[in-house]
């Protein structure tokens, strides 16, 4: 089968489900890719090669499927405009705009983030990624702003990757969301997994399934009174999960204002977005900080809120 990027393993907490929708729940794997990598023999059920997507499951049944290392085509470098917060020989602080794509993938072969940092970087970036993702320890959504850091270095990236994995990192966001949270602020606490009534989605799902997240969330100010109200809200995250900010808050009833996915902007609100041609959730990543990954100095960065953020606060303000 060649070499695997990971290893995803997991014990079934019921029987009689088809095994292609129980391994699929479990491990947020599409239903067809479950199949797919069955009928590779990627897939063994106590230790044994899974003979079919139709077997059932076994309650406390042990599961392991290998999951093949990305094959996508090495990205090539392409001199697109970078805003630096920081850089040095080990590692560069991107503030990226929205509408950029971190990495290379179906639907955006090149104009990412990955292509702009080959040509910066002149190709020195970590390997660890693969040629999918050179030099990415974590990433931002597209429509999302702000900072994330890039490793240049095998070191540096495997020290990033150890603060992310014990949640040291530093990291805070801005969201606008519809309605006020009530109270003002608080902690969000749920596992986000792969919806199961949409595979492009995340949603809260039950313990057992899943990644645990928490959110801790306050108001900085409350906006539009008059059309039903909005807030300026800042989080901050104990863990960094798929869509966690967006999940966390519409999970509490207060989605991000244009977030086309997990939220719809009230009636009232929306000829403002319009007017405005505002177009995507209002979510900026404005603070990053961690221990350099070399000589263990804090370092600490804050991207201020971008211009379209801004003009939409002032609408709701007004």
């Amino acid at each position: 089968m060649g070499a695997t990027s990971d290893i995803l393993t997991g014990t079934f907490a019921e029987a009689g489900q088809r095994l292609d929708k129980a391994l699929a729940e479990a491990s947020g794997l599409s239903r067809e890719r479950v199949k797919a990598l069955i009928g590779e023999g990627a897939v063994t059920i106590d230790g044994r090669a899974a003979a079919s997507a139709s077997a059932k499951s076994g309650a406390g049944a042990a599961w392991a499927i290998a999951v093949p290392a990305p094959t996508a085509a090495r990205a090539q470098a392409q001199d697109i405009p970078l805003v630096i917060a920081y850089e040095d020989d080990a590692l560069i602080v991107v503030d990226k705009p929205a509408g950029l794509v971190v990495h290379p993938a179906a639907g955006n072969l090149d104009g990412t983030l990955v292509n702009a940092l080959l040509h910066h970087c002149r190709g020195q970036l970590s390997g660890i990624g693969g040629v999918a993702r050179p030099g990415i320890v974590h990433r931002i959504d597209k429509a999302t702003s702000g900072l994330l850091v890039v490793a240049k270095t095998d070191a540096a990236h495997e020290g990033l990757a150890r603060q992310f994995a014990d949640h040291s990192i530093v990291r805070a966001y801005r969201a606008i969301t519809a309605g006020v949270p009530i109270p003002p602020a608080g902690i969000i606490r749920g596992h986000i997994g792969r919806s199961a009534h949409d595979r492009k989605k995340m949603a809260l799902v039950d313990d057992g399934r899943g990644k645990h997240a928490v959110t801790h969330y306050r108001t900085l100010k409350v906006l539009a009174k008059d059309l039903g109200g909005a807030a300026l809200i800042e989080c901050r995250l104990e863990t960094g999960r798929t869509h966690q900010v967006r999940v966390h808050l519409a999970s509490i009833g207060h989605a991000l204002l244009g977030d086309p996915v997990y939220g719809k902007t009230p009636a009232r609100l929306r000829p403002i977005l319009a007017r405005l041609g505002f177009a995507r959730q209002a979510l900026h990543a404005a603070e990053l900080g961690f221990l350099h990954p070399i000589d263990g100095r804090p370092v600490h960065f804050i991207s201020s809120t971008p211009v379209d953020m801004e003009q939409l606060l002032v609408e709701l303000a007004s």
